[in-house]
């Protein structure tokens, strides 16, 4: 799937900030701050966030693929797409 005219990680950071963190376009950390430290992504968010990468980028998100590996921050979560798009 092409991602129109905005990044994997711009993507998600507007995700998060409309529909997470409801701060308008503007996503406060960077992409390396981890989801479950900074409080930004709870248990239900998580499988938002889930939701979301399948709807947005056409993967199939394996349970066994959601930990803190690919889940918890907009850098681990965009190498864990661009994994499952090569």
């Amino acid at each position: 799937m092409a991602i129109e005219s905005m990044t994997v990680e711009s993507t998600l950071r507007l995700h998060l900030a409309q529909e997470i963190l409801f701060t308008g376009q503007t996503y406060p950390y960077v992409d390396e701050a981890s989801f479950l430290e900074n409080g930004i992504v709870d248990s239900m968010g998580v499988m938002q966030l889930v939701m979301f990468v399948e709807e947005s980028f056409g993967v199939t998100v394996d349970d066994a693929d959601i930990v803190p590996d690919n889940f918890d921050s907009v850098a681990q979560l965009s190498a864990y797409i661009r994994r499952k798009l090569a």
